[in-house]
């Protein structure tokens, strides 16, 4: 999908009219979902602007000042034709929502990934295909990412260099999953990464595809995640988060969430 022109982008800023929601950016990269025609009031580097969401789906950078809003035009929910969309297999959500929360309904819609955007960076350390459903299946692949998510991300990223854990990004290992995926692998009907709100992350800058060895033991091994673990838990109050020891499957990981209470396992 073709992005606007930076000057076509900047038109949209022109026209205000009563709007649906209101997201504050103050990252240098950010990421912002939207259903088609959607309204949207963006506040940046001081200013207030209004925003409405193009008819066609797609990605349409918003460029302020120095800033960068990677505004997604979702694909509806309401174009899932059985279980399928354009051909990609979602799966169903479940009809009935977890404890009556809106935060359990079905998506609003899905961000369709292309060959030609899935190197788009989402925030300042991470791109949107490292959150890409790990179903077999070519593009387009479509998928839900919560802003909040990554933004919660960033936020633990820039807290492991800080505490002395060099990293880039984290490999994702797991961000969003289809219900139809997430069914596959025997997880719960109601996980948080079939909203696109979870991810299982490591540090893993040797590129090996395993955690890297954190606790200078030799090893990489739940003892690594648990130092991320009690790191994190130090200062994220709110949501889930539990420590996962390596299997044959997988090496050790953390898993991060944005559930409506607080969670440890």
């Amino acid at each position: 999908m073709k992005s606007l022109p930076i000057a076509c982008a900047a038109l949209l800023f022109v026209a205000r009219a009563p709007t649906d929601r209101r997201v504050v950016v103050d990252a240098r990269i950010s990421t912002l979902t939207a259903v088609p025609g959607e309204r949207v009031t963006l506040e940046a580097s001081g200013r207030s602007f209004d925003w409405t969401a193009p008819a066609k789906p797609g990605l349409y950078p918003i460029r302020v000042d120095s800033m960068v809003i990677q505004a997604f035009v979702l694909v509806p929910y309401a174009r899932v034709r059985g279980e399928h969309l354009n051909g990609y297999r979602i799966g169903r959500y479940p009809a009935v929502a977890l404890r009556g929360l809106a935060i359990y309904r079905p998506p609003a819609g899905f961000i369709e990934v292309t060959r030609e955007n899935a190197e788009t960076l989402v925030s300042p350390h991470f791109r949107l295909k490292q959150f890409v459903c790990k179903q077999a299946g070519g593009y387009p692949k479509y998928i839900v990412l919560n802003e909040a998510l990554v933004q919660r991300l960033e936020q633990l990223l820039a807290l492991a260099n800080s505490a002395g854990y060099p990293a880039s990004t984290f490999h994702v290992m797991s961000g969003y999953r289809t219900p139809a995926y997430n069914r596959a692998i025997g997880n719960v009907a109601y996980s948080r990464h079939t909203w696109g709100s979870a991810a299982d992350i490591f540090i893993d800058e040797d590129h090996d595809g395993r955690m890297d060895d954190l606790n200078g033991d030799g090893r990489s091994t739940e003892a690594d995640a648990e130092v991320l673990y009690r790191l994190f838990d130090d200062v994220q109050s709110s949501g889930g988060m539990g420590k996962y020891a390596a299997t044959e499957a997988h090496g050790p990981f953390v898993h991060v969430d944005l559930r409506d209470r607080r969670a440890r396992w």
